[in-house]
């Protein structure tokens, strides 16, 4: 029984472990007011006929932390890069000088700062959500188990860690947004 509790303790961690991966990556997509590479990342180009993710037809590059630079692999893509950019509601402008698009990063404003923190805070709100739910899934399991047969000392027990390991992922998301935040109300 207690190989089944352990790979229950085990199941909820690798499921908060993806949360806190999940939440790393959506808040890359939100931009703090520097140049980041990974703001193009969901851009998709129109290549040939297939839509194809823009860091498969292009480099990109951040000379300063006010620009981003994407040089195409084919001089014949500057066009359709630039349209899928624009296209991409990033608020992005390129500018095209016949080698590479250049993209100079605006400066936030105190309101569009407040808004994007506000954004991160609800992207960690879903992230607590699934850690949530990840403990109540091995709960759950638990509380099948001591149908089955556990004793109910070992699955206070199991809840209790279950517990612990929820309290730790709430404040590894506490601390990420935290951290988010700062970098975006950071002029």
């Amino acid at each position: 029984m207690n190989e089944e509790l352990q790979m229950a303790f085990d199941e909820a961690e690798e499921l908060m472990d993806k949360t806190i991966s999940h939440l790393n990556s959506e808040l890359t997509k939100i931009r703090a007011g520097k140049a980041n590479p990974m703001m193009l990342e969901t851009v998709m180009v129109d290549y040939y006929g297939s839509m194809t993710k823009l860091g498969q037809v292009a480099n990109i590059n951040t000379p300063d932390a006010k620009t981003l630079s994407v040089q195409p692999w084919e001089k014949a893509m500057l066009e359709p890069i630039a349209t899928a950019i624009i296209n991409s509601n990033l608020g992005l402008n390129p500018m095209d000088n016949g080698e590479m698009l250049i993209i100079n990063i605006p400066m936030l404003t105190e309101e569009r700062r407040k808004e994007l923190a506000k954004k991160a805070r609800a992207e960690g709100e879903h992230a607590k959500v699934s850690v949530r739910n990840a403990r109540k899934d091995a709960n759950d399991y638990i509380k099948s188990a001591a149908i089955d047969g556990l004793s109910e000392d070992m699955a206070k027990s199991a809840e209790l860690t279950i517990q612990e390991l929820t309290k730790k992922y709430n404040t590894i998301v506490d601390e990420v947004i935290a951290k988010k935040e700062s970098d975006i109300m950071t002029v």
